[in-house]
């Protein structure tokens, strides 16, 4: 038995969609997911499909949509930013008690942290890191409304409406106060710069959501978090989780950056090659890391009260103190980042 997964009923679903899928069907927990959950599905012959599913048990309010990830994921189909083949989306409950969607199986690394982008080749690190730069790029500059995404949100006020969200996410999930997450909060309102332009956010764009493979980015994951919005919040984001060796504080916390292995680009880099491709001007990029401080915090949070209500499955692996411990400092690198 795979939590999560009705095995008899899911293989009679994708049965009668993929053709020549052979059963018995075999589920496996992918780990690393900390929000929505991701299967490996092996059919008899061994070829190898991808199933996403919503958490177990406790859901936030307007999170973990499977048909808004199976939407952006197909619009994306066929454009620059490489993403996976759908094979079809549930939205049956009685099959598997909650939506899920099912693409193809995507071949190479998911460089999660350091130790994994320590086996990359080094001579192929400088090339994933400027193609992650130049996929971001390209995001931003398609049209929504030119690829059938023009309505996945509203385009203007976009900081204003995630300090919203997320607000209302950490409130909704908070189980202890923490000062710094208000102050930051407050601080991000009060110098809250305006918005130039708007394009589809990813809201989640960093290595570890990316399948990586001969030196280049073979699809990009995770599109939970996309909207529509201010560009530069997927820049901030992005550079946070640029993290140099130099920078690792603790085992454990900051060398979970893949770039802390060594051998990519600088966020230098990063910022020449965003500025150069887009025209935009990354002068105020810090508010945005900061921004991207606190929604993570907020985002942890989340993840933590569904570890307490054992929403997130058997085999995730949470040390309770280090969340805590990493939202109170997130919040304060917010701070930090602002003064």
């Amino acid at each position: 038995m795979v939590e999560g997964i009705n095995v008899e009923k899911v293989t009679r679903w994708l049965v009668e969609r993929i053709p020549g899928i052979k059963p018995p069907l075999s589920f496996s927990l992918i780990a690393g997911g900390h929000s929505n959950l991701t299967f490996r599905c092996e059919d008899g012959a061994g070829k190898a499909y991808v199933l996403r599913r919503p958490p177990l048990g406790h859901v936030l309010e307007s999170a973990h949509d499977m048909g808004r990830e199976h939407k952006i994921i197909d619009a994306l189909k066929g454009s620059d930013v490489p993403v996976p083949t759908n094979h079809g989306l549930c939205k049956d409950n009685s099959v598997n008690e909650a939506d899920f969607y099912v693409m193809e199986f995507v071949d190479g690394l998911v460089l999660n942290d350091s130790v994994i982008a320590a086996t990359l080749p080094e001579a192929s690190r400088k090339p994933i890191g400027e193609d992650v730069v130049d996929i971001l790029c390209k995001l931003h500059a398609i049209n929504p409304d030119d690829v059938g995404l023009g309505d996945l949100g509203r385009k203007e006020a976009y900081l204003a409406r995630q300090l919203k969200r997320w607000t209302k996410q950490w409130e909704a999930a908070k189980t202890h106060d923490i000062p710094e997450m208000e102050e930051s909060c407050r601080l991000l309102a009060d110098r809250m710069p305006e918005q130039i332009g708007a394009t589809i956010v990813h809201g989640d764009f960093r290595l570890g959501n990316m399948i990586v493979a001969d030196g280049k980015v073979k699809a990009i994951l995770d599109w939970e978090l996309c909207t529509l919005g201010d560009p530069l919040a997927d820049v901030g984001y992005l550079m946070n989780n640029w993290v140099t060796l130099e920078e690792v504080l603790e085992p454990g916390e900051g060398d979970q950056s893949p770039s802390a292995a060594g051998g990519f680009i600088t966020r230098e880099k990063i910022a020449e090659i965003y500025e150069k491709a887009t025209d935009r001007d990354l002068s105020g990029i810090s508010y945005y890391r900061a921004f991207s401080h606190w929604r993570l915090a907020a985002i942890g949070q989340g993840v933590y009260k569904r570890y307490l209500v054992g929403a997130m499955g058997e085999d995730t692996d949470v040390d309770l103190e280090k969340q805590k411990a990493g939202v109170a400092r997130r919040a304060i690198s917010a701070l930090e980042l602002l003064s």
